[in-house]
């Protein structure tokens, strides 16, 4: 009898119509045992899991595959990279750069005399752009991508691995927050991005705990 309930309670939100269907068996399993070890009913309702998931404090960057990463089928390694550091993956498309768009994404340097073979690379090719969610992402990330002369960056990093001149360093990371902030803006509509539970975010960030 104990069993036929736990296993309701845990096939009961992909059976229901309610976003309840999208939630990690983890947490399913967790009420489920909790309601064995008191008297009880189980609750109809998957509002109290989803209100008692912890707070994270987390954080956004743009992260963009150029031509030559693309062209050099490197995408899939460059996003693995990210997965198995723990970040989230919340935005991602293929698209080929305007150059009204790169200007206003390198507009610290358009007025330089080389820009204009920043924006003949730029859009020489199509680019996968992303936005990734976690905690210290824009920073970490910085560090995984490497120095932008891929000659100076460190083996192990995305530079360091796939690229040896400033020319052709595969990979943009935002450089701070606010940054990151202002990309998006410029990559991304609102509506492209995903606001998604990861099954993992237990092992992979530290809850934040209420110290009053």
């Amino acid at each position: 009898m104990i069993q036929r309930r736990l296993f309701h309670r845990l096939l009961q939100p992909f059976s229901s119509g309610t976003t309840g269907g999208s939630r990690c068996v983890m947490f399913g399993l967790h009420s489920a045992m909790k309601d064995r070890h008191t008297s009880s009913p189980p609750s109809s309702s998957s509002s109290t899991t989803q209100s008692t998931l912890p707070v994270r404090a987390t954080e956004h960057t743009l992260i963009a595959v150029k031509p030559d990463g693309v062209q050099r089928r490197l995408v899939g390694q460059i996003i693995h990279r990210f997965e198995q550091r723990g970040f989230k993956l919340v935005g991602l498309k293929m698209m080929q750069a305007s150059e009204d768009l790169l200007s206003e994404h390198y507009r610290e340097i358009v007025k330089k005399p080389f820009y204009p073979l920043v924006r003949a690379y730029m859009t020489a090719g199509p680019v996968i752009v992303m936005v990734w969610e976690g905690s210290n992402v824009v920073q970490s990330s910085r560090k995984m991508v490497g120095p932008t002369n891929g000659a100076e960056a460190q083996a192990g990093t995305i530079r360091g691995d796939f690229s040896f001149h400033v020319g052709r360093n595969v990979v943009h990371a935002s450089d701070s927050t606010e940054g990151a902030q202002r990309e998006i803006g410029l990559w991304f509509q609102e509506n492209e991005l995903l606001n998604w539970e990861s099954c993992d975010q237990d092992w992979t960030i530290e809850a934040n705990e209420d110290k009053q």
